[in-house]
């Protein structure tokens, strides 16, 4: 790719002026009209070192509002960075609806050094693009004797010197070893919902016209296809067949229990080894999440508070989700999520979950069917992704009969200190209980992976469901924390 193209286009300076006086006057409305419609907008640069992404930033940005727009700059990794999952600091710096995010680098630097593959990226992007985000990517392209040229000139100025690296100067030298490995990267990542744009940066009024003439069309079509009136789309075709309604709940068994004596003598012998692994989990770096979903009045808190209350509160969160608010929703469904992750050595535990997506959003009408079908291999590659950078990830999902759930709720209304528990639409969810059935089924099935497996717990006795998961929890704990 890069080997055949043109690096000498240049640009008449006539053209330049007319073309540019159009192109910044349109890029402006195009902002504004995105943020009406709620289009949020991703651009990255990628390039050679000393290709000019910094001035082609600062000039791509002169005609936006600045209030509408952030650019960041990515190229170091903090120590913060580098205790999370490679792709965090990315992911909580998407855009939301109607605002434009640009990274002079990217998560291409993570495919460059081989800590990502380019199917990650591919899967990363096209999260946000099926979402409804626009994605832009530009490739700023130079010849090996332009780049020494600029890096001299760079080093040759006592206000610039300081930009120029060791790296930069060996990168020069070794120049055709890195057109290579970038040619093999854009030509792995250039997708149909995320395309590259290679800029032929030699003349910087040429890639300048080419970056927003690119910017502009790109705007321009994601505009036109939110507000073209959609056309009727049939149904989806069914992706479970009747084997997958109703087969995985059923089959647990629920009748089993636990004596009082004999949980507390298993609580306190595996609360003992879960407050010793907890500290080697700090000093062996290892983060864990643990998901908790399961009926209402199953038992998540009660089993939560057995895992916290005999480990170090410095060490760990629990995250309560509820419904998102109105940032959350002006961004994708996982980057609420993505935030609260736990970097290397911590805990983060969540009551409810990512998979409220699949779930009450699905059963609620909350998300379109397109929406929450496509979110099962959205989740199973963030939760891949996580595990993939050392992450322990466990998943529970508390399982209790419908008449154990009236029990409960009816007991809620009826001891004062537990009436906060219970609300009316908790016996609303009630009356959808074969839909919610159906969907955790498929859930499960469609979710439960080598590297983040469902674990049903039979939680009917709260004592048999708390020892279970103190069980799962300390043996998983036990087999990475050598």
């Amino acid at each position: 790719m890069l080997d055949k193209i043109d690096m000498e286009k240049e640009v008449n300076p006539a053209d330049y002026n007319e073309r540019m006086a159009h192109l910044e006057i349109r890029l402006g409305e195009l902002q504004r009209k995105c943020r009406e419609l709620g289009i949020p907008i991703m651009i990255i640069f990628e390039g050679f070192e000393a290709s000019g992404k910094g001035t082609m930033i600062n000039k791509m940005i002169q005609p936006l509002d600045p209030r509408g727009f952030r650019v960041y700059t990515m190229e170091k990794e903090t120590q913060e960075d580098k205790m999370h999952p490679y792709f965090w600091r990315y992911s909580i710096k998407s855009p939301a609806k109607g605002r434009i995010h640009i990274f002079d680098r990217s998560w291409y630097q993570g495919l460059e050094k081989g800590t990502v593959t380019p199917e990650d990226v591919r899967q990363f992007e096209r999260q946000f693009t099926d979402d409804g985000m626009v994605v832009i990517k530009f490739f700023l392209a130079i010849t090996k004797k332009e780049q020494k040229k600029r890096l001299e000139a760079l080093e040759g100025d006592s206000a610039t010197r300081w930009r120029v690296r060791k790296e930069d100067w060996q990168k020069n030298k070794e120049y055709d070893k890195y057109l290579e490995k970038y040619d093999a990267m854009l030509i792995q990542t250039d997708t149909s919902n995320a395309p590259w744009t290679v800029v032929e940066a030699m003349e910087k009024k040429y890639a300048i016209c080419k970056i927003m003439t690119t910017a502009v069309n790109r705007l321009e079509a994601a505009v036109l296809e939110a507000k073209t009136e959609k056309t009727e789309k049939p149904p989806l075709e069914a992706e479970c067949s009747d084997d997958l309604q109703n087969g995985v709940l059923q089959r647990i068994d629920l009748s089993r229990s636990l004596e009082p004596e004999t949980y507390k003598k298993k609580k306190k012998n595996l609360q003992k080894r879960l407050k010793i692994l907890h500290n080697k989990m700090y000093l062996q770096r290892v983060p864990v999440v643990l998901a908790f979903e399961g009926w209402d009045a199953g038992g998540k808190g009660g089993a939560i508070k057995r895992i916290t209350q005999c480990i170090d509160p410095r060490g760990y969160e629990v995250v309560p989700v509820s419904a998102p608010n109105d940032i959350e929703k002006a961004h994708h469904y996982l980057w609420r999520f993505w935030e609260k992750f736990p970097k290397d050595g911590h805990l983060t535990i969540f009551d409810r979950t990512w998979y409220g997506r699949v779930l009450v959003e699905r059963v609620e009408g909350f998300a379109a069917e397109e929406e929450w079908k496509r979110a099962y291999s959205e989740i199973n590659n963030m939760e891949a992704h996580l595990v993939k950078s050392g992450t322990i990830v466990l998943k529970f999902w508390l399982h209790i009969d419908k008449d154990e759930q009236e029990r409960r709720f009816r007991q809620r209304q009826e001891i004062p200190e537990k009436q906060w528990k219970i609300t009316g639409e908790d016996w609303r969810n009630r009356e959808k209980w074969e839909a919610y059935e159906k969907a955790v089924d498929e859930m499960v099935i469609r979710t439960s992976t080598k590297e983040a497996p469902w674990f049903i717990i039979e939680a009917n006795s709260k004592l048999y469901a708390r020892i279970k998961i103190l069980e799962i929890v300390v043996e998983a704990l036990e087999r990475v924390l050598k």
